[in-house]
């Protein structure tokens, strides 16, 4: 029986452009399709977090030029846009990859909801980084002239926050379920998904707001039942006092290990916390393993070579 795997793909992975991420995809490609030939059952979901501000931002800018020829788009349609030309890019890189090595596997990607509680406490905190990069003056330019709420991200630079209400349900989830059952690689959950809330008459209202896609991934592995989750990030092992002399690198760890690491403060909010977070909670939650990692070292990770395994054995 294949082993099942969720891999949560960064959206700052993917490049700056469209330039930039058709050379990535190709690379993402190569190192997913290396986990199909060892017989993983791979699910892909992805980041958006660059390309859905960045569609927010160009759409905003023409509504500005003219209001009333175009009329604002909300957040959560951009996040669907971001959905389907990310998943056009991979999906056409991994299916060129597979046939290359002679692997006859289709490649589907949905555009999926995930609903989110409108009471959630997220809506009134403004938290997850959209969008590019500025610095602190533009940043605060940005604020007052758009009505933005901006904030530090990481150390990096200042970009837009908006609301990231907690995943509940994915909408999509059976038709997900039928297309693994047929053997179809699927790339789903793009993003964090497109977040809505449920309202009358069976509707699906879209709202303001972009759902961590590491949190929604652990969601999507939990509901599939997958084996591991793996998210991938730019380092090839999560690390206690990151950048200091005194880092250390974390091969193996519990849950209980690293909430004590979190109470300790040891991972950024905007960085590496949410993936920890994620990663503790899914196998909490199943009793299965996660695993953080690079794109790169993703194969030798589930070796059990490096990264950082998170189980409860």
């Amino acid at each position: 029986m294949m082993t099942k795997v969720v891999v949560a793909l960064g959206g700052n992975a993917l490049g700056n452009n469209l330039k930039e991420q058709m050379e990535a995809v190709k690379k993402t490609a190569v190192n997913v399709v290396d986990l199909i030939e060892e017989d993983y059952e791979v699910v892909l979901a992805h980041g958006n977090g660059p390309q859905a501000g960045m569609i927010k931002l160009a759409m905003d800018e023409m509504t500005v030029k003219d209001p009333k020829k175009y009329p604002p788009v909300s957040l959560s349609v951009s996040v669907a846009m971001s959905q389907t030309y990310i998943g056009y890019d991979l999906q056409n890189a991994l299916r060129e990859e597979m046939l290359s090595r002679k692997l006859e596997k289709p490649v589907v990607t949905i555009a999926t909801q995930v609903e989110v509680d409108p009471n959630d406490p997220a809506f009134d905190k403004p938290t997850k980084p959209i969008g590019r990069f500025m610095s602190k003056e533009e940043a605060m330019q940005a604020a007052m002239e758009k009505d933005i709420v901006v904030a530090e991200d990481a150390g990096r630079g200042y970009r837009q926050v908006v609301a990231s209400p907690k995943p509940q349900e994915i909408i999509e989830i059976e038709t997900i379920n039928h297309l693994i059952s047929a053997n179809e690689l699927v790339i789903t959950c793009g993003g964090g998904g497109i977040p809505v809330i449920k309202g009358e008459n069976n509707h699906l209202q879209g709202v303001s707001a972009v759902i961590d896609k590491d949190f929604c991934s652990a969601l999507l592995a939990e509901t599939i039942n997958a084996d591991f989750l793996i998210i991938l990030t730019a380092v090839e092992q999560v690390a206690l006092n990151f950048g200091t002399p005194e880092q250390k690198n974390l091969a193996k760890v519990s849950p209980y290990e690293l909430q004590k690491y979190i109470n300790q403060g040891h991972f950024a909010p905007g960085s590496m916390l949410p993936k920890v977070e994620a990663a503790m909670n899914f196998v909490k939650q199943t009793d299965k393993k996660a695993l953080i990692t690079s794109l790169e070292k993703a194969k030798e990770g589930l070796a059990g070579k490096t990264g950082t395994l998170i189980t409860s054995n």
